[in-house]
């Protein structure tokens, strides 16, 4: 089988995109529109790999040094296959992608592979390459995600809280502007010496990019902005990427509240819930207390792994 490899350019967008509708594991966050909506922050290094001029596979990366990583700017990479690659053409793969950054000069990639939950089918062949290849696990996270099909109950003090939100007449609605939520989760996050990572201007861009991929849920008492989901929609998994509550919000619950009427109504229909790591340093530390919120709502662990390849 002979494999021939391209770095992405523009030129090769719309190409990109539609393997990447097709692919087994493709998901929205690897479109172009996506990727490149903070290029000015990475020289990207993406790779389109062709088997006898069909592509089979696409690698979202950036370089920085004599490195490579897929990708820094988002929260997972990894190959993206093919419906019809096999295992060993996985192998031929990887075995040409790292030749390809080799020849270049680079000496380590690191490698973001994508959780099982969010493939739209079995596609683990790149695990098992990079084993063969000598990769290296370096880094490991904790998320917890809640399985819709067979839900655990959520904690009975998370019950009281949303029995008590649903009596006082908060109100969850969709939001399509992001202003209001945007300036509360900025405060939250900055009692903790952090900025969202999307600015509002970004997370606008987004959601005008994507309309029906990036949503925010509000929760509301008599107007009053009380807590907020954003949530991006990989069709499978719905993927809380930012929660925040008021002062008020957190005295009742509101971020509880919000939460049970997605995942009981709005998005009780898909395979999985959830609701990121735990973990900082790493996958060094485990946040606790951030976990211990998440499992009293039912979520239970899958893992985020990393891992590093020298060449």
């Amino acid at each position: 089988m002979k494999i021939t490899i391209a770095r992405f350019t523009k030129h090769y967008t719309t190409q990109w995109n539609e393997f990447l509708g097709s692919a087994k594991n493709g998901l929205f966050l690897f479109d172009r529109s996506y990727v490149e909506y903070h290029e000015d922050r990475y020289t990207d290094h993406s790779l389109l790999i062709y088997r006898q001029d069909k592509l089979i596979a696409l690698f979202t990366a950036n370089e920085n040094e004599q490195r490579i990583y897929s990708h820094a700017g988002l929260t997972f990479g990894g190959l993206l296959f093919s419906k019809d690659l096999k295992g060993s053409d996985a192998l031929q793969v990887m075995e040409s992608m790292l030749q390809y950054y080799r020849a270049l000069g680079f000496k380590e990639v690191y490698y973001k592979a994508i959780p099982h939950i969010f493939h739209q089918a079995a596609c683990q062949e790149d695990l098992y390459a990079l084993f063969r290849f000598g990769a290296t696990l370096y880094r490991r996270d904790i998320s917890s995600v809640i399985d819709l099909k067979d839900p655990i109950r959520f904690s009975e003090s998370k019950r009281q809280t949303i029995l008590k939100c649903g009596q006082a007449g908060v109100i969850v609605q969709e939001n399509h502007d992001f202003t209001a939520y945007w300036e509360l989760l900025s405060m939250v996050l900055a009692k903790f010496g952090v900025t969202p990572v999307h600015t509002l201007k970004e997370i606008n861009l987004l959601k005008e990019t994507f309309p029906s991929k990036v949503r925010l849920f509000e929760a509301r008492l008599a107007g009053e902005l009380l807590a907020g989901v954003v949530v991006y929609d990989y069709n499978n998994v719905v993927h809380t990427q930012y929660m925040a509550n008021s002062v008020t919000g957190r005295t009742m619950g509101a971020l509880d509240y919000i939460n049970a009427k997605l995942i009981g109504e709005v998005f009780s229909q898909r395979k999985y819930y959830s609701f990121g790591i735990s973990t900082e340093n790493e996958g060094t530390v485990l946040n606790e207390g951030l976990i211990q919120q998440k499992e009293m709502m039912g979520g239970r662990a899958i893992v985020y792994d990393f891992y590093k390849i020298s060449l």
